[in-house]
């Protein structure tokens, strides 16, 4: 008994040593490029192993009560099949629609295939998976916990995506709950809501890019159970819907080198006039640090909006807040969003480029998670975007250097401890 023991302690001190001192990538651009050359296109494409897809219509939804009812009336419409994954996925007013829904299109003979994370829709398993199955769905669960898995248990699917017919998709960073719908309780353990239903975006998307997504799908699928979708009702042959250039990059941590935080390095660092992060957590590593500090320094104008008080992790706000320092002294504007809790990811360059999708600004994301992002070449897209960013600033409040450096004694020694966050958010 005492050698198990201390084989278990030198265990759990290897893990700990491995997720939390494992030496980081010291990621930065061999030289800068200009964001409007092709030259910069067959970069993403080539570090992200992407395809810069002309042709789609893509439609910015702001907010639950715009994207679920296009999900809904999407899913209703479906003649074929329906792909999902959703890292959440939890019954309520909102979850209850899409069951009733799903399982309504599976009883007439859609083909419908889910796949849902069994961390993040843990409580689906014993109050929805079944009712799903049931009308005919094929569910499967993400990395479910097994003996045989527990290495890969931090890994976890953190996409939110819906594919109808192989013609529609939504992409971005809202799964299936209630707190995007309405107004949330505030639980004792969890603030989870606010005063408003959860700030999120979503992306309703036509044309060749589609099939692209579609496959993102499939890849988590095989993972879950091997089986290799090629059913024409899933993928369609492309058609043009409208002007955007666009092109999903997904990232799986494989490795260490993801291609989520190969593309926000190389977004952050080619920027020339303006840059815009949307985060709900914002814990950049060093290295993306010192890109946003490099960016700031050439005059490039960097605005980061992040949750104020009404985060739904206070712990994670407090670990942020520590690294406000050199950023604001730099010159990059740090806003927190006051009217309730923002769980939107987005990313703009120069009016240009958007990403929309689900990767945070912060090591999970990018080591840790399955992401997806939509990443977009038009600049009225850029300009949707912004028109939503815009007024989340004006309902938020700006940091200055002053007042950050005047906050209370505790959450400087709390922040200095959630450091370790740094590594697992």
């Amino acid at each position: 008994m005492l050698y198990l023991t201390i084989i278990g302690a030198v265990f759990l001190a290897w893990i700990i040593v491995v997720t939390l001192f494992t030496p980081a990538v010291p990621y930065h651009l061999e030289k800068r490029i200009n964001p409007e050359d092709a030259h910069f296109i067959k970069v993403l494409e080539s570090n992200c192993q992407a395809r810069l897809l002309p042709g789609n219509s893509i439609e910015i939804l702001t907010d639950g009560k715009a994207f679920y009812p296009a999900m809904l009336d999407a899913i209703a419409s479906a003649r074929e099949s329906i792909s999902m994954e959703c890292y959440i996925f939890k019954r309520g007013d909102i979850g209850d629609r899409f069951i009733r829904a799903l399982s309504e299109r599976a009883r007439a003979g859609v083909r419908v295939t889910i796949v849902l994370d069994f961390i993040g829709s843990f409580s689906a398993w014993s109050q929805a998976a079944t009712a799903l199955t049931e009308a005919g769905c094929r569910v499967e669960r993400y990395q479910a916990m097994h003996w045989y898995r527990l290495a890969r248990l931090n890994n976890r699917t953190h996409r939110e995506l819906l594919v109808v017919d192989g013609r529609v998709a939504f992409a971005g960073g809202a799964g299936v709950a209630d707190w995007w719908w309405k107004p949330a309780r505030t639980r004792w353990w969890r603030p989870v809501g606010g005063r408003t239903a959860w700030r999120d975006m979503m992306a309703r998307i036509e044309g060749p890019l589609v099939a692209d997504i579609q496959g993102v799908i499939a890849e988590n699928w095989i993972e879950c159970c091997g089986e290799i979708l090629t059913g024409h009702e899933v993928y369609k042959p492309p058609q043009p819907a409208g002007e955007s250039q666009a092109f999903a990059v997904r990232s799986s941590p494989s490795d260490r080198i993801t291609a989520s935080r190969v593309l926000f390095q190389t977004l952050v660092e080619s920027a020339r006039d303006r840059l815009v992060i949307a985060t709900p957590y914002f814990l950049p590593d060093r290295m993306l640090r010192r890109g946003l500090l490099r960016t700031a320094k050439r005059g490039v104008q960097i605005t980061v909006i992040v949750p104020g008080e009404h985060t739904d992790q206070k712990w994670v706000r407090l670990a942020s807040r520590r690294l406000y320092g050199p950023l604001l002294r730099d010159g990059v504007r740090i806003f927190e969003y006051d009217a309730g809790m923002t769980h939107v990811k987005a990313l703009i360059v120069d009016g240009l480029w958007s990403v929309i999708g689900t990767t945070n600004v912060d090591n999970r994301s990018f080591e840790h998670n399955d992401e997806v992002n939509l990443v977009v070449r038009d600049a009225k897209v850029a300009s949707r975007v912004m028109v939503d960013l815009e007024a989340d600033i004006a309902r938020s409040r700006e940091i200055v250097a002053d007042g950050w450096r005047a906050r209370p004694l505790w959450e400087k020694l709390v922040g200095t401890v959630a450091w370790i966050l740094e590594r697992q958010q």
